[in-house]
């Protein structure tokens, strides 16, 4: 037992210093300004990725082709990445106004842009997190990539095998293909990653895309001729970070911009004096909460409110959406669309004009109505620069900074759950930061007796902000939950957010240090049961009840403060 439990804790600290080299070694590319990810300058990258094993890159370590990471990642790069061998990491460098469409992935909000045949540019404008996700995900790409080459060249003549003849056949055919003539190409693709023709059959339409519905048999091949031209050829695949996002990254500069525009419209409409409250959540729970019962009348009295919910998360029925907006727009709320390249839209809510019908969300005196913010998910560290921003006070043209009157911040979303399952609540005490020694433990105003009344399981302790979470292990979180910390999940902006809050509060006076904190997470994923990492899949209606519960919490505080003052 005592050996068992030595072993596990050597693999968790093998499991830290790789993402500690990782990190470090990302950091000092991103200073040298260029490397070759399959060349020496990248080994160190490849080394530590493979030592770590992420639970959401499964297979990475053996020799067949890892489907669901593969899948995961390709839905986070842009269309066509697999493609290029120069990939040119950038700051909002005014592609917009060029003749160039912007390309954006379908997991990520990023602006990506195809240079040419063989460049793909990738602008950064959310902080280093993003820069990490991004060579994580190549990483893995071009491992990936040099399993496929050493699966098709046969021989010291290097000649290619028949199965990647067959494929490039098929790829190269121009007109769609037949029935027959795809499942030839497949049986021969499977034989080249490793794996059989129904697991590939099994994810091949999850790859399509509206343009391409044999969308796999090109990325495995781009994928394989990639690698191939670096072994043949030796044309390296090469990734840069243009100078001047190497110059602007930490300075804030989207972050800035993205507060002040907001500070500037409540200025305008004459809210910002009035009681804030910051909440860091999605585009429609929020809305719908406030709106739903008042739009849609008849559908409440004939459902439930978590029926309605549902309803209302359903992508076809856009008539239900459209309705509770067009309520929201005519009682209070208005849109700050993102122009400043952070991509966190912004929804405020006056909720002096809402008249609900709902006796939790009446208040007596409107003119001290509560004024709620609500902002778009931040992505890891661009969480810290956002909130540093908007809680600064606010200096219009030549009068003296205002302070903005803050009442409460509210965090709300995804993360991985160490114990329990999907759609299951957390509410943390505490957050610790992964690979340093800080710790910020906060007074939440949420608690387990929030929830005791659903019928969802809650887990209350300290959370861990992870650095990224496709770099998670198994032993490293096990670790976490099973030693002292007793940690009941992960995620990756939390840290980043208290940090900022507890500077604005105790250091810098930004905001008073009795602002209510208010913290709840519903599981994505657990990545310590096999089948249950992000990579697995989404949440789908098992998300639906917990989002709105954990917002309906929060909002019902709010009131509740309001009424009490």
């Amino acid at each position: 037992m005592t050996q068992l439990k030595h072993t596990g804790r050597n693999r968790a600290q093998e499991s830290t210093n790789a993402i500690e080299r990782m990190y470090i070694t990302m950091r000092h590319l991103f200073i040298r300004g260029f490397y070759k990810p399959m060349g020496v300058s990248g080994e160190t990258l490849r080394e530590a990725l493979l030592t770590l094993r992420p639970e959401i890159y499964g297979t990475i370590a053996e020799d067949k082709i890892e489907l669901n990471g593969l899948h995961y990642v390709i839905e986070r790069l842009p269309e066509g990445i697999e493609a290029c061998r120069f990939i040119n990491l950038t700051s909002d460098e005014g592609y917009n106004n060029s003749h160039f469409t912007p390309i954006i992935p379908p997991k990520r909000r990023r602006n990506c842009y195809r240079i040419d045949e063989e460049q793909m540019n990738i602008e950064i404008t959310r902080g280093r997190s993003e820069i990490y996700d991004i060579l994580t995900h190549l990483t893995f790409l071009f491992i990936e990539s040099h399993k496929i080459m050493k699966a098709i060249v046969i021989d010291k003549d290097e000649n290619l095998s028949r199965d990647w003849l067959k494929l490039e056949s098929a790829v190269k055919k121009s007109g769609k293909l037949s029935q027959k003539e795809k499942e030839i190409a497949i049986t021969h693709l499977a034989n080249i990653i490793g794996r059989t023709f129904e697991e590939v059959l099994s994810v091949y339409s999850k790859f399509a895309t509206k343009n391409n519905e044999n969308k796999f048999l090109h990325l495995i091949y781009n994928l394989g001729q990639l690698a191939l031209e670096e072994f043949l050829h030796h044309k390296k695949r090469t990734i840069t970070f243009s100078p001047v996002v190497r110059e602007r990254l930490g300075h804030h500069i989207h972050g800035e911009i993205w507060a002040n525009n907001i500070k500037q419209q409540l200025l305008e409409k004459k809210l910002f004096d009035r009681p804030l409250h910051i909440i860091s959540a999605n585009m429609h729970s929020v809305m719908n909460t406030l709106y739903a019962p008042i739009a849609l009348q008849k559908l409440c009295k004939d459902k439930t409110r978590f029926q309605v919910y549902e309803a209302l998360s359903d992508t076809k029925n856009s008539s239900l959406r459209e309705k509770v907006t067009k309520e929201a727009f005519s009682r209070g709320m208005f849109q700050i669309k993102d122009t400043s390249g952070t991509n966190i839209d912004v929804q405020v809510f006056d909720t002096a004009q809402l008249k609900h019908p709902e006796q939790d969300f009446k208040l007596e005196d409107p003119k001290n109505a509560p004024v709620i913010i609500v902002m778009d998910y931040a992505f890891g560290e661009q969480a810290y620069e956002t909130m540093d921003e908007l809680l600064k006070p606010f200096k219009s043209n030549d009068s003296a900074p205002r302070h903005m009157n803050v009442e409460s911040i509210s965090i709300m979303g995804k993360a991985g759950i160490l114990e329990g399952g999907k759609g299951d609540l957390m509410i943390p005490t505490a957050h610790l930061f992964e690979g340093t020694a800080d710790n910020y433990p906060f007074k939440n105003e949420l608690s387990l007796n929030d929830f005791q009344d659903s019928s969802l399981k809650a887990f209350e302790g300290a959370m861990v902000t992870v650095l990224g979470t496709s770099l998670q292990n198994r032993d490293l979180l096990s670790f976490f939950h099973d030693s002292t910390w007793r940690v009941i999940g992960l995620e990756m902006e939390g840290a980043h957010y208290q940090k900022a809050i507890q500077a604005a509060a105790r250091l810098r006076d930004n905001i008073t240090p009795e602002v209510k904190l208010r913290y709840a997470y519903y599981a994505s994923d657990n990545p310590l049961e096999t089948g249950s990492t992000l990579a697995s899949g989404g949440l789908g209606t098992t998300g639906v009840k917990p989002t709105y519960l954990i917002t309906e919490k929060i909002l019902y505080q709010i009131f509740r403060d309001a009424r009490e003052n």
